[in-house]
């Protein structure tokens, strides 16, 4: 295989990742907003999981083809996915006196 191919080829799949992680990062978000008190923001959250599930979809079918091109295919549990961070609350300051 050539190397403008390989390079491609490698190109398809960081941006299938990429966008594999932003999905599962926008969907986490979603899942927050579910928990607020405020019932428009908890119908926004709803509406976010819905298009996230379809985007899903949509990366499912660029990580068969990608499969397809490189002979390597993919279980959607095989895909990295990432980690999710918890903040910790900021330090408390000294008060101002």
């Amino acid at each position: 295989m050539e190397s403008k191919e390989q390079c491609l080829m490698e190109l398809l799949g960081a941006t299938a990742r990429t966008l594999t992680h932003l999905t599962a990062s926008i969907t986490s978000m979603s899942f927050e907003l579910l928990r607020s008190e405020d019932e428009v923001t908890r119908a926004a959250g709803r509406r976010m999981i819905d298009r996230m599930a379809t985007i899903s979809g949509g990366l499912d079918e660029h990580w068969r083809l990608i499969g397809e091109l490189t002979g390597e295919h993919f279980a959607q549990e095989e895909i990295e996915t990432v980690l999710e961070i918890q903040l910790q609350p900021p330090p408390q300051s000294a008060p101002v006196s």
